[in-house]
């Protein structure tokens, strides 16, 4: 890669974790580029502990540290209007890393202007996707940002040499970071995203001790469990008749995710980079709020806009996969899905039980559900005569065709 002029860069703002490798990162950019540097730790609802990253940055002599509770913006700005698009990437992955790297890229660039920064830098290793999401992130926000990705620099490229290196600079190590961690994850409201070491085989099934946010299907509750979520042009806005913010409304379907053992996936996906990887998720809250919002648009949705909208989703979950958040036809494709959620108000009935979310109701005053039309009784409303001529237009051109084959054979 192009290497940045060191001399060029005076302050860094840091996407920091306070684990072990933003730690060292934290440090190798004091001694590499002999810059100050600015840590941003963002709560998203990774479920963590976030004081510990504030300590140890003052122990590295930070003098800016950013700390962030921005859980609210995540979901609200971010999860529900891709929810809005019922976006699945590769037909089942909920996109919940992907869509949390765009705020951290978008916060990290107005914290360099407020601090007078020259530069950003992640934690990101050349092999993923995050590196990517990150610095597009980035550039789109600031295209004249200088990005400083470690991983593809320095020669620090096994756990061994890590370690040494913390041990080097007096860099606190978790104990069970000294042999081979068993998986690595990454974790935030809407997920929790397990890989590497342990899961690296995809013929062999994932150890129970990776699920972190829910319990096994089969040790959950033997009687269902009902809710009831209320929406409003698309998003979520109630629980069981109780109106709650966006953030509170995930997390407590997380709570009821968890308890009925929604929301696992083992995938085995397809990288923007080029390779496969095997990835053990967890969106429990996610998977509940997707079966509603396709329950409440199956009422309030004409054909044509819903058959329309199932066939850009691919495309629009692809974007946010590959990292193009901030690209226009990501919000082209926004204002679309936003347009055709005018009368996706109302509400769905759920039942939870052992791993399953069970649509079972729904209700809306913008319903275009006609009882009269599709009653299996008499009605006044629809003369079943007239489908037979919309049957013969629309089987014109197979009989045309039927009759040119019978004429040649074929």
């Amino acid at each position: 890669m192009a290497q940045i002029d060191k001399s060029t860069v005076n302050k860094v703002v840091l996407a920091y974790s306070g684990g072990l490798d933003t730690s060292i990162i934290l440090k190798w950019l004091q001694e590499e580029y002999e810059a100050e540097v600015v840590t941003f730790t963002a709560d998203l609802g990774q479920g963590e502990e976030l004081e510990p990253a504030r300590q140890k940055a003052e122990m590295a002599g930070i003098k800016e540290i950013y700390i962030e509770d921005l859980r609210e913006e995540f979901v609200r700005d971010y999860v529900f209007p891709m929810f809005r698009a019922n976006a699945l990437y590769e037909g089942v992955y909920l996109l919940g890393t992907s869509i949390a790297r765009p705020l951290i890229a978008k916060r990290q660039i107005e914290i360099a202007a407020e601090t007078g920064a020259d530069a950003v830098s992640h934690g990101a290793t050349g092999k993923g996707n995050d590196q990517i999401r990150f610095e597009l992130g980035y550039y789109a926000c600031n295209p004249e940002i200088k990005v400083i990705a470690p991983w593809r620099e320095w020669d620090l490229d096994s756990r061994t040499k890590l370690i040494d290196f913390a041990e080097k600079h007096q860099i606190p190590i978790a104990k069970d970071k000294r042999g081979e961690a068993p998986f690595s994850c990454d974790a935030n409201m809407l997920h929790t995203s397990s890989e590497g070491k342990a899961l690296e085989d995809p013929a062999v099934e994932a150890p129970e001790f990776v699920h972190q946010r829910t319990v096994s299907p089969e040790d959950a509750p033997d009687k269902p469990t009902i809710i009831e979520i209320g929406f409003e042009k698309g998003d979520a806005v109630s629980i069981n008749g109780v109106a709650m913010s966006p953030a509170t409304i995930l997390s407590q379907l997380n709570d009821y995710g968890r308890d009925n053992g929604i929301g696992r996936l083992d995938l085995v996906e397809n990288r923007f980079v080029g390779m496969k990887s095997r990835g053990i998720y967890e969106t429990p809250g996610g998977t509940i709020l997707l079966t509603a919002h396709r329950g409440i648009e199956s009422l309030t949705l004409d054909r044509g806009a819903a058959h329309l909208k199932d066939e850009f989703m691919p495309r629009y979950a692809e974007l946010i996969y590959n990292g193009f958040w901030f690209s226009p036809e990501r919000e082209m494709l926004q204002a679309m899905i936003d347009k055709s959620q005018e009368h996706v108000t109302g509400t769905v009935t759920l039942k939870l039980y052992k791993g399953g979310v069970h649509l079972i109701g729904r209700d809306s005053p913008n319903s275009l559900y006609s009882e009269e039309h599709v009653t299996f009784e008499e009605d006044t409303v629809y003369d079943q005569q007239d489908a037979e001529g919309f049957i013969k237009l629309n089987a014109l051109r197979l009989r045309l065709l039927g009759t040119r084959n019978r004429r040649i054979g074929s």
